[in-house]
């Protein structure tokens, strides 16, 4: 897939005013400072499409971006948040929950892990809650060039373990990528532009 159009369309704290288009979508979420939004802007060929900065904690809504105007990229809020009080928290919690449990478009998450790190609790935790949930997901590794391939790859397979041994019968499809490179851009965006043509096959739209 190239995307040839990445368009804003709404920041907003409630899954109920979420664009009602019949299109898919894809939502990306993760702990703070994980490389969120430079990954969506690798992913989108924009710089500033989505907001970066240093400070954990910067996106605090649900940001809906029209991709080549038949998809969203959906920038979620991150989990974990270390500067923001606790009834702040439970807001973003709750607006969090219910967009994935009531969101019909949404066709799959993304949980953004940084690579350079051991599993963390509160991922684990939250790919339960997905799967609990119901909600289809795949992972996506960040930052992989700051730590090299061959530890990249050790890295992920001592994430597969952590995952197995916490209670799933096999790792879920992951990604590995870079937002300085580009490593991981083509796979993922492949992957979401093979389940958009199974989608829109059987809406009849091709």
């Amino acid at each position: 897939m190239k995307i040839t159009s990445a368009e804003f369309i709404i920041s907003n704290s409630d899954a109920s005013k979420c664009p009602n288009e019949p299109l898919p979508e894809y939502a990306f979420i993760g702990r703070s400072n994980v490389g969120k939004s430079s990954l969506i802007n690798m992913l989108t060929n924009h710089k500033n499409l989505a907001k970066t900065s240093g400070k954990p904690g910067k996106t605090q809504l649900i940001n809906h971006f029209k991709i080549n105007q038949n998809w969203f990229l959906v920038d979620l809020p991150g989990y974990g948040y270390a500067r923001v009080s606790k009834k702040t928290k439970e807001t973003f919690q709750k607006f969090i929950t219910d967009y994935f449990e009531t969101r019909e478009q949404l066709v799959c998450a993304f949980i953004l892990i940084d690579i350079r790190l051991e599993a963390q609790k509160i991922d684990l935790e939250f790919i339960n809650y997905l799967g609990e949930a119901g909600v289809p997901f795949c992972i996506i590794f960040t930052k992989a060039d700051k730590i090299g391939k061959v530890k990249a790859q050790q890295n992920v397979a001592a994430y597969k373990k952590k995952v197995l041994a916490n209670g799933w019968e096999e790792m879920p499809q992951h990604f590995i990528t870079s937002s300085s490179d580009g490593t991981g851009k083509e796979n993922l965006l492949a992957f979401i532009d093979q389940i958009n043509e199974g989608i829109f096959k059987e809406k009849g739209f091709i």
